[in-house]
């Protein structure tokens, strides 16, 4: 059915934040195409011809902004607060921050009475989950809140930084608020200019707060002149990497038996064994202890017994406590720690593996 903007109550549109960039896109397709899906009302109680918005906030914007004069609906036949609670469990590939949902508990908590008890059976969370997002609408001066719902904050921002500063000083939150939303500041300059008031003195909070552009300007400098360095970058690779085995482990894990079939296990194990491999090469290549080097001389007895006998240890190792003691190197530590590998399968490619020894230059593409 189609209603008339005058007719739609939009009480709880303060509960979502903005997002200018998907607001434009939403306006040009909504200008190419129209209206495709209906936003989504319930009868307001007590009103006639008068109905309660629960989904499409975003949609009537654009229409007003478009000029249009109806929007499409469709009338959901229950109470204001199941319909509330429905939309919310429905929008599942949302992801909500802590900050959105303490606004909806709020909400909840004054115009219809629910107690922590009541909220927490409703969310299916425990009470001490409850009150701690109450307490993050609390603990935020309701300005700053506003600029997060307008989009001028990110919410993450808002949680991780703001709410910190709010506990220790009201003034010195709202100054930062004003500064993160006047130079647009993403996550990283924020944690930046955060990390530098938490840990500052008195006085060098006030210069920050003072004078954010020379703050920002110091960060850039430093960045640029800072050297990349071969070391840094590699552990940077590394570190990548271990991610990148923990995601497949975590997605292995919650993959049902039947969900990878034998021809996908044998190229997982081949890709396995590919890693495997190059992570050899580099732990020949920056281990110390794989680089000749002369031994000390005895510090204990002049006799020099101990010394031959050491020697002669030495000469009975052999190349199996070698092997040995290349199976314990970091890089092989942290693969074995993320559980890719299986038991029962062996650790290296045998020899007649056809891409045992090919040349690895264009593969980086490769993942596990």
């Amino acid at each position: 059915m189609q209603l008339e903007f005058h007719q739609l109550d939009r009480r709880w549109e303060h509960l979502r934040v903005r997002h200018p960039a998907r607001q434009r896109r939403l306006l040009a397709s909504l200008a190419d195409s129209g209206q495709q899906t209906p936003i989504v009302v319930v009868a307001a109680e007590g009103q006639t011809d008068r109905y309660v918005v629960i989904d499409g906030y975003k949609r009537i914007a654009a229409l007003e902004q478009l000029g249009r004069d109806t929007v499409e609906v469709v009338v959901w036949p229950m109470s204001e607060v199941a319909a509330v609670l429905l939309d919310r469990s429905l929008r599942l590939s949302e992801h909500e921050t802590a900050l959105e949902v303490g606004w909806l508990l709020a909400e909840l908590e004054q115009r219809f009475g629910y107690g922590l008890e009541e909220l927490a059976r409703r969310f299916d969370r425990s009470v001490s989950w409850v009150s701690r997002r109450l307490a993050l609408v609390e603990v935020l001066p309701e300005a700053i809140q506003q600029q997060v719902r307008e989009g001028k904050i990110p919410a993450q921002v808002a949680l991780k930084f703001l709410v910190p500063v709010a506990r220790q000083s009201l003034e010195d939150c709202q100054r930062m608020a004003a500064i993160f939303a006047q130079h647009h500041c993403d996550t990283r300059e924020a944690g930046q200019l955060y990390a530098a008031w938490r840990k500052g003195s008195p006085a060098i909070r006030q210069r920050i707060l003072d004078d954010p552009e020379l703050f920002f300007k110091a960060q850039r400098q430093a960045r640029e002149q800072a050297p990349a360095g071969t070391g840094a970058e590699l552990l940077r690779d590394l570190e990548m990497v271990v991610a990148i085995v923990n995601r497949a482990q975590r997605r292995l894990a919650g993959a049902a038996a039947t969900e990878v079939d034998d021809q996908q296990a044998k190229a997982a194990r081949y890709q396995i064994e590919r890693i495997q491999k190059q992570l050899h090469r580099i732990d020949e290549e920056i281990l110390p202890e794989k680089k000749p080097h002369v031994e000390p001389s005895a510090t204990h007895h002049d006799s020099g017994t101990e010394c031959a006998a050491s020697e002669q240890t030495r000469d009975r190792a052999g190349a199996g406590d070698l092997a040995r003691g290349r199976a314990q190197s970091p890089p092989l530590e942290l693969q074995r720690g993320a559980g890719t590998t299986p038991r029962r399968e062996g650790r290296t490619a045998p020899p007649t593996d056809p891409g045992a020894f090919r040349p690895m230059q264009g593969e980086s593409r490769a993942s596990p």
